[in-house]
């Protein structure tokens, strides 16, 4: 499909990818061995080389854990959206400059997002505040830092550049944990960042709702939206797997000591009788799911040196670092402490 100027939509490159090729430029560039780290996360170069290749998000996310580890940059998603040119989003960027306004723009980001990343959905809303709520799908929301905090970044700055105004958040909020020094991130979105939250969110005053966008053109935009809806219907939506959608409700309850049956059930919008048969029919139960999130954030926490065991044990959701300890030697034949240095 050609734009009346010529424009090949089909051949825009890939926003699926993007932050993994900046994390292999900074990488190069800092004279590490990509390939190495490719492999692991189950890529290969020729990937990388083609901008019209789309990456699974599950290996950009393992890609940017491994990339952030032998940088030593605990924040790689965030310093990467800082400079990067935002034309490569690709066809989404284009969709948002071409709307009439900041409102228009973060609802097509938010209908429009699954064309870029099958991973996680975006949530327009608007009352006291504006923006957009991340919600992940078909991938484990504990196992990303970077992806969620580059794609933030990045949605932060769109809206910026495209109206020319220094737009300040009202609110921003990351489910991850996040020990060390956030300064930068409160001096690049200018309000309070909350991590360990009950969601992912960006949000705005909802005076910018009518800001208009610099440049704006109609037509294109009715143009691109045709083009992606017919990409959405040509995709289909994936049906996300239940076990998934309950670990992800579970992880951010674990800390706040609320990750029951019940309670998920209710986040979820089903009863109780329905979890555990949902569950069933993938071979799961609540309690499995729950003892195999803690485990995976145990040894996850664990290399993170910046984290006390009692403040692991507290994120896991246990009262004191005793039922910690017996819960992950039940799980790996190694007290906590022991597995750290192990690891190191």
């Amino acid at each position: 499909m050609r734009d009346p100027n010529g424009v090949d939509l089909d051949n825009f490159p890939s926003a699926m990818g993007i932050v993994t090729r900046l994390a292999c430029d900074r990488a190069k560039q800092e004279g590490v061995a990509v390939e190495p780290l490719l492999r692991k996360a189950g890529l290969n170069q020729q990937q990388i080389d083609d901008p019209r290749s789309r990456i699974a998000v599950k290996a950009q996310i393992q890609f940017l854990a491994l990339a952030a580890r032998t940088l030593k940059d605990d924040s790689l998603g965030f310093h990467l959206a800082q400079k990067f040119d935002l034309r490569g989003v690709g066809l989404l960027h284009y969709v948002l400059a071409s709307s009439d306004t900041i409102e228009e723009a973060l609802q097509r980001a938010a209908r429009y997002s699954a064309v870029v990343n099958e991973g996680i959905t975006l949530r327009y809303h608007e009352g006291k505040s504006v923006g957009l709520s991340f919600e992940y799908a078909g991938v484990s929301r504990y196992t990303d830092r970077h992806q969620i905090e580059f794609a933030m970044v990045a949605l932060t700055r769109v809206c910026r550049q495209l109206t020319n105004r220094n737009l300040p958040t009202t609110r921003v909020s990351f489910s991850h944990q996040r020990k060390n020094d956030i300064t930068e991130f409160r001096t690049f979105f200018g309000s309070d960042i909350t991590f360990g939250a009950a969601v992912d969110e960006l949000a705005f005053s909802p005076s910018i709702k009518g800001t208009p966008i610099i440049g704006a053109d109609h037509y294109l935009n009715e143009l691109l939206v045709e083009y992606c809806e017919e990409a959405i219907s040509e995709r289909g939506s994936k049906p996300s797997s239940f076990g998934l959608n309950v670990e992800n409700a579970v992880t951010v309850l674990l800390p706040h000591g609320k990750a029951r049956a019940g309670t998920v059930a209710r986040k979820l919008g089903v009863s109780r009788r329905t979890l555990a048969r949902r569950l069933a029919t993938e071979q799961l139960t609540f309690a499995s799911v729950v003892q195999r999130l803690k485990s995976d954030l145990a040894k996850r926490h664990l290399t993170d040196e910046s984290l006390s065991i009692s403040e692991i044990a507290w994120l896991l959701g246990y009262q004191n670092v005793s039922a910690f300890t017996h819960a992950f030697k039940r799980w790996t034949g190694k007290a906590p402490r022991a597995a750290r240095q192990l690891a190191r």
